[in-house]
């Protein structure tokens, strides 16, 4: 065996991100996980005021956001919550903790990616729903083994083709103008808690600003770049969400869309003439492209946090050829397979935001902790003092509420 195999703290991992690939890392994430397998769901849940609901969970996510923002410049290391929770109670237990809830968090979200292939696939061909779990399993394992740089660029590639056939649907939306019921429901209490219903499973969809921090050792400047990339990504996730939600609840019926295992494809074809297949073959990539980010973030926090000697020595060896934690991989992939197989799409989806939410309460809490022992590193970007405040009070009231949605 190698030198370099006995010895993986000799080999470090490549800073190959720059800020634009960066920013496309996280809207690819977002925007294969909320659009392209949840609209039909937020639209079941929060019916004509499912635009609110984005709009809400958009809120939430923005608030947590800022106080991501601010650590992943203070502490730009893969495994970042972990990190952020460690540097603030200095609890290795409660750090990998955070870390494995957001190991968790990344499978289970890659297990909806892959459910929603199969149902994008469905319409192309014939074929067992696990077959295509182990396919893409397999394909997705090996890009993600293969490098950071041929990973990220193939994700910018599928982000700027996803994100063109989004706002292509919102364009021809607006082309035909928006059309209205014939009685708009009035907003009352029953709304509001079918909005809050709807921003939680709506909340799922803005995951990816987190996996961002987790690539942190792979960005270059990334104390500069860091926060910039997750405001943009953030911030043009929500204009597009919000924007396709109005034309999705006035394209036709709402309960077609909710049941429907290939939403957006639905919406293209009330929309246009043109062969429906093909927004399924985006669909397709776009839910690949999700699948790859969460698998490449849930490999980088096992890996950080093994090289913070918190877990196994061995999730933290770097292959000397493509420096990528090849085994981390590994074990995620065949994680996703399994979560795939086994829950319902919703429930999926459920838990991955419990687990988050429950993360993103611990990680303001830690800025409000870090923040109180005195300034950082030179030149760190700070947010106001109060909205870690807010952000853990948010996060901690959806996780309640998503907590509730599974065991009723």
């Amino acid at each position: 065996m190698s030198d370099a195999a006995d010895e993986p703290e000799a080999i470090a991992l490549r800073r190959k991100v720059s800020g634009t690939l960066l920013v496309l890392y996280g809207v690819g994430t977002m925007i294969g996980a909320g659009i392209y397998a949840l609209i039909g769901e937020v639209t079941a849940a929060a019916g004509w005021f499912a635009p609110l609901a984005f709009l809400l969970a958009s809120v939430i996510a923005g608030l947590t956001a800022a106080s991501f923002a601010e650590l992943s410049s203070r502490y730009p290391q893969s495994a970042g919550e972990a990190a952020y929770v460690s540097a603030a109670f200095a609890k290795p237990r409660l750090a990998v903790l955070v870390g494995l809830l957001i190991v968790a968090s990344g499978i289970v979200s890659s297990g909806v990616m892959f459910r929603g292939f199969a149902g994008y696939a469905s319409g192309l061909a014939v074929f067992e729903p696990w077959h295509a779990y182990l396919a893409l399993a397999l394909v997705i394992g090996a890009l993600a083994s293969w490098g950071i740089g041929q990973s990220v660029l193939a994700i910018a590639v599928i982000t700027l083709i996803e994100a063109g056939a989004v706002l292509l649907v919102i364009a021809l939306g607006a082309f035909q103008g928006i059309e209205t019921p014939a009685s708009i429901p009035v907003f009352g209490s029953t709304e509001a808690v079918a909005v809050v219903a709807g921003a939680v499973l709506a909340f799922y969809a803005f995951i990816g600003f987190e996996d961002m921090v987790n690539i942190a050792e792979e960005v270059k400047n990334p104390r500069r770049t860091m926060p910039r990339a997750i405001f943009v990504a953030l911030a043009a996730t929500a204009l597009i969400y919000v924007a396709l939600s109005i034309i999705a609840i006035s394209s036709g019926p709402i309960d077609m869309l909710a049941k429907s295992s290939e939403p957006m494809t639905l919406i293209f074809s009330r929309l246009s003439d043109w062969p429906s297949q093909w927004m399924s073959y985006v669909a397709i990539l776009a839910v690949l492209n999700g699948a790859l980010v969460q698998i490449l973030m849930a490999s980088r926090v096992l890996y950080g946090l093994s090289r913070q000697a918190l877990i196994g020595p061995w999730l933290g060896q770097l292959n000397a050829r493509t420096q990528t934690p090849v085994l981390a991989t590994i074990l995620v992939v065949l994680l996703v397979f399994v979560s795939a197989t086994l829950l319902p799409l919703t429930t999926l989806a459920q838990f991955t935001s419990l687990f988050l939410l429950i993360v993103f309460a611990l990680v303001n809490v830690a800025l409000i902790r870090v923040k109180a022992q005195g300034a950082g590193p030179e030149g760190y970007f700070a947010i106001p003092r109060i909205i870690p405040y807010f952000g853990a009070i948010s996060a901690a009231l959806f996780a309640l509420a998503s907590a509730w949605q599974i065991v009723s």
